[in-house]
């Protein structure tokens, strides 16, 4: 699996600014969620949707730090997957620079509750999202070798549409008043971007990044193409009750989810019990602690749709999805790509790359995971206890792990620069 991915990949490779400047971001923006979470830890516990620090924390990780992740990896890794380079290199500077000012003003728009940053900063991160799904999809339209993880970047990318569409509409809608519904149409904007666009890639890049950092076959396809159309159905359906007020779409949206995520996570399991490589280090730590926090995100919806008393419920689900499940998964991953992208872009003295173990400095990483887990249980634990104090303490815990990745990140570039320059 590993040679038929690398095979020819050095003719594919973008220069190694492009990627490293978008999980960079992702290191910083993850950063100033945590901060902001500190600044606001008394206003999580009863958060169910508005403008605020909340919502502005919530967007600096959906867009800051998960988006930026997958649009990074997607832009490198999706032209060695499908063995298609991408046609130009300079879309990809410039939806960077049209996403990353956007975050930042939409963010600060959120947080002060002022309709024109957030307007002017939505129509920038559409923009800068317009631009990826164009370049992706152009990418996508030439794969014919791997068209189970293409059909999972097209699903993403319809999801993408959907949930920037929605976005622009509940941005306006907080000057003007014009949904029905906002609180419903607000939710299926969450969940496209959750379980729809990020979910979708994390399923379908899992399919080849996870067997060949562990050192395993190829995994069978027929269950991939189940889990992309029960994905499908789960994403449709919850649209549709939410859309209907049905609730058997919602319960069938459910049901849907449940087996999208169990035939995921057999395929996961089959490629650890195929695997050659038999210690996995921290990041495979991370990465299935994700798995078990995607069934605990399921369950708690489940908890939710049923109405059952856990205090704080819809908190504790936002805060467990984003900051649990797919937090995890993309710091977990973050540590195997950008070492292993660096190791194809530096060269000694012998002319030969790196081992990207040279490039991975583990002390950070290490406090990273400490503080992650650490950060996880205390919000959580504050959320369902009503305890200010127990999520200050998370957040602290969130911010210093963060700031240790930041560090990662900026030694694995001191690192590769050390190697071209031949030190």
């Amino acid at each position: 699996m590993s040679s038929a991915f690398l095979g020819g990949a050095r003719d594919r490779l973008l220069p190694v600014s492009i990627p490293f400047r978008f999980f960079v971001s992702a290191a910083l923006f993850h950063l100033a969620a945590w901060g902001v979470l500190l600044l606001e830890a008394d206003q999580l516990g009863g958060f169910t949707g508005g403008p605020g620090p909340i919502l502005a924390a919530t967007h600096l990780a959906t867009l800051g730090v998960f988006a930026m992740t997958a649009i990074g990896a997607s832009y490198q890794l999706l032209p060695v997957v499908t063995r298609r380079p991408l046609a130009r290199d300079w879309p990809t500077r410039l939806s960077f620079w049209l996403l990353s000012p956007g975050i930042c003003l939409l963010a600060w728009g959120m947080d002060r509750s002022s309709p024109g940053a957030m307007q002017t900063g939505a129509a920038l991160v559409c923009s800068g999202l317009t631009v990826f799904a164009m370049l992706t999809a152009d990418n996508l339209r030439r794969a014919g070798s791997v068209a189970v993880v293409a059909a999972h970047g097209w699903a993403a990318l319809l999801a993408l549409v959907g949930l920037a569409v929605l976005g622009m509409l509940l941005v306006w809608d907080f000057q003007t008043g014009f949904l029905d519904d906002h609180a419903g149409l607000a939710a299926i904007h969450m969940v496209l971007a959750s379980y729809g666009f990020m979910g979708l890639l994390v399923a379908g890049f899992s399919l080849v990044l996870v067997p060949m950092f562990a050192l395993s076959r190829s995994l069978p396809q027929r269950p991939g193409w189940a889990q992309l159309v029960l994905a499908g159905v789960s994403l449709a359906s919850f649209a549709c009750g939410r859309w209907t007020g049905n609730t058997a779409f919602n319960w069938l949206a459910l049901l849907a989810g449940f087996g999208a995520a169990g035939t995921y996570l057999w395929l996961m399991r089959a490629a650890m019990a195929r695997r050659m490589r038999k210690r996995l280090g921290l990041s495979f730590v991370l990465i299935r602690a994700s798995w078990g926090l995607l069934g605990i995100s399921l369950i708690l919806g489940a908890a939710l749709l049923a109405d059952l008393p856990i205090p704080n419920a819809p908190a504790l689900f936002g805060f467990l999805l984003l900051a649990g499940w797919l937090s995890t998964f993309l710091m977990g991953i973050l540590q195997r790509i950008m070492p292993f992208l660096a190791s194809m872009h530096a060269s000694g003295k012998s002319g030969l790359p790196p081992p990207p173990s040279d490039l991975t400095p583990q002390t950070p990483l290490k406090i990273h995971a400490f503080c992650h887990f650490g950060a996880l249980a205390c919000c959580a634990a504050g959320i369902i206890m009503e305890t200010t104090a127990l999520i200050r303490l998370g957040a602290v815990f969130g911010c210093v792990g963060a700031l240790a990745f930041v560090g990662f990140a900026l030694i694995v570039l001191l690192r590769l620069r050390a190697f071209q320059q031949g030190s």
